[in-house]
């Protein structure tokens, strides 16, 4: 039996998929509202903001809090 390539989901790969993910705009009208509840959607980058502020604190991860609130905009969500 051959192993199947796993997909590395390490924080290193990530950084590049997701500023990748906040580049796209919603095209439908203002009034959109967004498929998912705010607590399922982006659940990569929660990850990461979530373990980085428990290790190293708020101030340190303001990359992750801002790549989190930009992958929740692209899912229509206003934060």
């Amino acid at each position: 039996m051959s192993e199947l390539p796993t997909q590395n989901t390490s924080a290193l790969a990530l950084p590049h998929l997701q500023l990748n993910r906040g580049s796209t705009t919603a095209t439908s009208g203002p009034e959109s509202k967004p498929k998912k509840k705010i607590c399922c959607a982006c659940p990569e980058t929660k990850k990461l903001r979530d373990e980085c502020i428990v290790e190293h604190g708020e101030e340190a991860c303001a990359k992750w809090i801002e790549a989190h609130r930009i992958c929740l905009r692209a899912e229509g969500f206003n934060v």
